[in-house]
């Protein structure tokens, strides 16, 4: 096999360029927690950047306690959502049942600034509740510096 002096220089373009891949968020209404759980460990153990660049709702909000808080910013279009978690609907014949076992794994993961902005605003409820942009998710989040 011949190595052109091209496939040379690309190759060491590649070596000397950092490998990161950062993901963006925007428009993400949560899923099943376990997923989420594992998705963000495999984010913080490759060290990767979470844009939030709009909608993070219930289990995506795990990100917060799962990949490290100076890896994370939101832009102007962000706005995160909390609530109680559910059980699966296929094992409660479509009904939408809260999970105390559940909502309390969620609280054990988040860090206390979300943990303390859940509290002021009445706890987990079934209800979705919603931080848009601003100041009172920079108390949680930093926004994101314009090279992102």
């Amino acid at each position: 096999m011949r190595i052109t002096s091209l496939a040379l220089l690309s190759l060491s373009v590649l070596v000397a360029s950092p490998a990161r891949a950062d993901l963006h968020i925007r428009r993400d209404h949560g899923g099943y927690v376990e997923e989420y759980k594992a998705k963000y460990k495999r984010i913080r153990d490759r060290k990767e950047r979470v844009i939030i660049d709009g909608i993070c709702n219930s289990a995506c909000t795990l990100v917060f306690g799962i990949v490290p808080m100076n890896k994370i910013c939101v832009t102007p279009k962000a706005s995160v959502g909390f609530h109680q978690a559910y059980y699966d609907k296929a094992f409660t014949f479509g009904i939408k049942v809260t999970s105390a076992e559940g909502t309390s794994d969620l609280m054990s993961y988040y860090p206390e600034t979300v943990k303390d902005w859940i509290r002021r605003n009445g706890g987990l409820t079934t209800e979705m509740k919603k931080i848009k942009n601003g100041r009172e998710l920079w108390k949680i989040v930093d926004p994101c510096p314009e090279e992102w």
